[in-house]
Parts: structure tokens; sequence; C-alpha cells
């Protein structure tokens, strides 16, 4: 018995090591990456973003999108204001870039499963925020990592919370 227990314990000691070993490159990745690619079957979604020119954090965010099977037409535009009074916008509510899916408007660092969610399930509201630019959110990601939630609102002004992201230090 002794034996076997030795010709079991070599193999898992050496797949433990090899794990540790690989463990930090997985932390090189956004917390917010697929974890695999997205399945062939499943079909991008298209989504318009406007942004301004020089937002950094917008284009992190389109990368973020586009990993997760979005098809992002990205709009440069410099007058922000405009674009997101004329979408009905309401201004607490408001970041650094604005984009429209299905008739949805997405307003700041809305994770991808979030928007994936609100497509499949349609419900009867305007769209989808996250206020501000709280850090660690998806294109935000500093290092630091500050709680918040996504917000769903209607076209009436009224606010609820889809979804809550609790701080992940």
């Amino acid at each position: 018995m002794e034996i076997a227990m030795k010709q079991y314990i070599a193999p898992c000691i050496s797949i433990i090591f090899t794990l540790m070993l690989l463990q930090p490159m997985a932390y090189a990745e956004s917390i917010w990456d697929p974890k695999q690619p997205p399945a062939l079957i499943e079909k991008p979604l298209n989504i318009t973003v406007y942004r301004s020119e020089s937002c950094g954090c917008c284009k992190d965010w389109i990368d973020h999108l586009e990993k997760h099977n979005f098809k992002v037409d990205d709009i440069i535009n410099n007058d922000m204001h405009t674009v997101k009074r004329e979408l009905g916008l309401p201004g607490e509510l408001a970041s650094c870039h604005t984009g429209i899916i299905d008739g949805y408007v997405i307003e700041g660092h809305v994770p991808a499963q979030d928007i994936k969610k609100l497509v499949h399930r349609r419900p009867d509201i305007a769209g989808l925020a996250v206020p501000q630019m709280p850090h660690g959110s998806p294109g935000m990601e500093t290092g630091r990592k500050d709680e918040f939630s996504v917000i769903a609102f209607d076209k009436k002004g009224n606010f609820e919370q889809f979804s809550h992201y609790k701080n992940q230090h």
C-alpha cells in the first residue's frame, strides 16, 4: 500500500507545481476577459459606441466588448453632451462614452455580460449605465477595484439596480 501511495504522490506534486507556475499568467489578464473564446455559434452583437477622440478608457472598454464577441461601430464625436441629451440619458448617470444596441442606451463601463443579459431579456427600460468611471470596471482596470452598480433606467427617469459588483481587493 505504501508503494502504491508513492506512485500517486509524485505525479500529484508535479501537477500542483505546474499549476503554481501557470497561475501568475492568469493574473496578467483582465478579470473581465472571457475564460474561453465565445462559441462559434454565438452570433456577434452589433453595438455603436460614441466617444471623444482623446478617451483612452473608452478604447479599453471597446476592447473588452470585442473580446466578448461584440462587433463595435466606433464613432468619434467630440460633442458627447449633445449625443447623451439626444438619447435621453439622465445627466446623473453620465460617463465618458455612450453605446446603442438594439434600441437600448449603454452608458459608461457596463460589463459585456450585463449587456448580453439586457439584450436577451429585453426588459422595458431605456438602457443601462455605470455612472462616472469606477476603478476596476471594464476599461478602467487601474489596479484599484471599487465597488460599483450597473443601473437600469427608463424614459421617465426612474432608476433601479440591474447588477452589483463588490470591490475585488
